[in-house]
């Protein structure tokens, strides 16, 4: 991940904090603040399929969030001191997880659709679609994964021996 073209020349990615059971991606986040680039993370809006992209200050600073109820680090619903993404300069890559993928660049969520519906706000934005990148292992590469109208591919799947 960190000698890929598209995440040396982007200044502003988005990354999840990952579950136990995906990539772990504590060291990517690590390396976007040693190259001094910017680093966002997903703030999901339970009961909706609303997700913003907040920036950290520094990866000390996930240990200042706090746990859903899915067990998952990120910014509280009162925390409005951090910038979201699209309401500056966009994204220019997102990091994105997944329960399966296909070679198509067909991605199986967790069935709410936050990251489809944040990729249409950013292709909304001024900067455009950021380019995205799905970290999987390799037994979530499938044959093909179910996919309905409003599902958005990812550009590249990264996954051990791709």
């Amino acid at each position: 991940v960190i000698e890929h073209s598209r995440y040396q020349e982007s200044k502003r990615i988005a990354i999840f904090l990952s579950m136990p059971d995906e990539i772990q991606t504590e060291e990517i986040i690590k390396d976007i603040f040693k190259q001094g680039k910017e680093c966002f993370i997903p703030r999901y809006k339970p009961h909706s399929n609303r997700m913003d992209m907040l920036k950290l200050s520094s990866a000390e600073d996930i240990s200042s969030l706090t746990l859903t109820s899915w067990n998952i680090l990120q910014p509280s619903d009162d925390d409005s001191a951090r910038e979201e993404a699209l309401a500056g300069g966009g994204l220019d890559l997102i990091f994105m997880p997944g329960l399966g993928f296909d070679k198509k660049g067909n991605r199986l969520g967790r069935g709410k659709g936050y990251y489809d519906t944040y990729l249409e706000r950013c292709m909304k934005h001024p900067s455009g679609k950021p380019y995205t990148i799905a970290l999987a292992f390799r037994e979530q590469i499938c044959e093909s994964v179910p996919v309905t109208e409003n599902d958005v591919q990812v550009d590249e799947i990264l996954y051990e021996d791709c």
